[in-house]
C-alpha cells in the first residue's frame, strides 16, 4: 500500500466537509524540535496544569495509542506507557477541571461508545482507572482548564517536530508523524482525529504542516 500523502489527507478531509491546506513547517514560526521532557499528551487547545508541552501530541495521549490498536485492558494500557517511556517520551493521558479524568473529550467519546460504528471497541475501564493505571506505569497526568476555542487543526506530518498550544489562540494540534513512530495504522489515526475534532464541535479546518 502506497503511504499517505499530504494530497491523500486533503483529499479525505475535504470530502468529510473540511477546509484543508498544505503548509510549509518554514512558515510555522513556533515550530520546534520535540523535548525528551515534554510530555506525550493530547491534541486539546486549552490551558493546562503542565508546562513541559514539548512533546508529541496525540488525541488523548497515549490513549491514542490504545484506541489506534485495539487495546482496551488495563494491562495493556499499562505496558503503552512504559513503550512510550523506552521511546524516549514522557506518557501522559488528561481530565479537567470541570469534568476531572471524563474531562478528555477523546476518551470520553470512547468510552461511550461513539467510536462503535467505527470498528473501535470500547476501553474496559473508566476514566479514572486508566488514569491511576498511567500513572502507576510512570506516566504524568495533565489536568486542563477552561473552554475549548480551538480555530483550526494542525497535522503535522514533519518528524520529530512540534508545536505547543496556545491557551489564548487555541488550536488543536496533531503529530500525524508520532503515529507512524509507534507503529499504527495512519489513515485510521487520522480519520479518528478528524471524527473526535468533529464529534467534539470543533473547527473543520486544518492545516496539513510538511518540511
Amino acid at each position: 500500500m502506497a503511504p499517505l500523502t499530504p494530497e491523500d489527507i486533503v483529499g479525505v478531509l475535504e470530502g468529510r466537509g473540511w477546509e484543508a491546506s498544505i503548509v510549509k513547517a518554514a512558515d510555522m514560526p513556533d515550530m520546534h524540535d520535540v523535548d525528551p521532557r515534554g510530555i506525550l499528551k493530547c491534541v486539546d487547545g486549552r490551558g493546562s496544569d503542565n508546562t513541559a508541552f514539548k512533546g508529541p501530541k496525540m488525541a488523548g495521549g497515549i490513549y491514542a495509542i490504545a484506541h489506534n490498536r485495539g487495546t482496551t485492558t488495563v494491562d495493556g494500557l499499562k505496558a503503552i506507557t512504559k513503550e512510550v517511556t523506552a521511546a524516549g517520551h514522557v506518557p501522559s493521558v488528561h481530565g479537567d477541571d470541570s469534568s476531572d479524568m471524563l474531562g478528555c473529550g477523546f476518551f470520553k467519546l470512547w468510552v461511550t461508545g461513539r467510536f462503535d460504528d467505527m470498528g473501535y471497541p470500547r476501553p474496559e475501564f473508566d476514566a479514572d482507572q486508566g488514569a491511576a493505571a498511567v500513572k502507576e506505569a510512570g506516566g504524568f497526568i495533565e489536568m486542563h482548564h477552561g473552554s475549548h476555542a480551538e480555530k483550526v487543526v494542525l497535522i503535522n506530518l514533519v518528524a520529530d517536530k512540534t508545536l505547543d498550544p496556545i491557551e489564548d489562540d487555541q488550536r488543536f494540534i496533531v503529530d500525524g508523524w508520532a503515529a507512524g513512530k509507534f507503529g499504527l495504522d495512519v489513515p485510521k489515526f487520522l480519520v479518528a482525529a478528524a471524527a473526535t475534532v468533529e464529534m467534539l464541535g470543533g473547527p473543520k479546518k486544518a492545516k496539513i504542516i510538511v518540511a
